[in-house]
């Protein structure tokens, strides 16, 4: 995967969260993920053509979600319900949307598809390449959360 790929990634979740939920994200250090857990309680996956095709997905701990989602409607919740969810899919959709916006100035042209949300302990994550995927965990005042990329080279 072409490292000019992280970026807008990263970038576009630093600003959707800030504009969008409030919520100021600290990035951590970028990894080879090496296996399908998803890190989080609940995460929303998008596949998006090009070519090159890939998918991104995001995992938030529940007490980040739903910290963000409060930030975001005003409302708190006290677990991951279709509220919750709904809000995972949005997310998902603006912070693809801002980086491949980003990825188009560049030359590239991709489309996306719907989001799919996973809930519950201990769930996968299954990216739509064989290529490597590349982690990248966020920290905020409520939790942690991690965005994952993998684009075919």
């Amino acid at each position: 995967m072409k490292v000019e790929f992280i970026n807008p990634f990263l970038n576009a979740t630093l600003s959707v969260l800030k504009t969008m939920a409030f919520t100021e994200a600290i990035p951590g250090k970028p990894y080879l993920k090496k296996n399908g857990e998803a890190g989080g309680d609940v995460s929303g996956i998008i596949g998006i053509t090009g070519p090159p095709n890939g998918s991104m997905s995001l995992s938030f701990s529940s007490s980040c979600i739903l910290n963000i989602v409060a930030n975001m409607l005003g409302e708190e919740a006290q677990e991951i319900n279709d509220d919750i969810k709904d809000a995972v899919g949005e997310l998902t959709n603006m912070i693809s949307g801002a980086a491949r916006n980003d990825l188009g100035g560049k030359g590239y042209q991709f489309r996306i598809a719907t989001p799919i949300i996973i809930s519950g302990a201990n769930h996968q994550i299954k990216h739509q390449t064989k290529s490597p995927t590349i982690a990248i965990p966020f920290d905020t005042s409520a939790g942690a959360f991690l965005v994952e990329v993998s684009f075919e080279d």
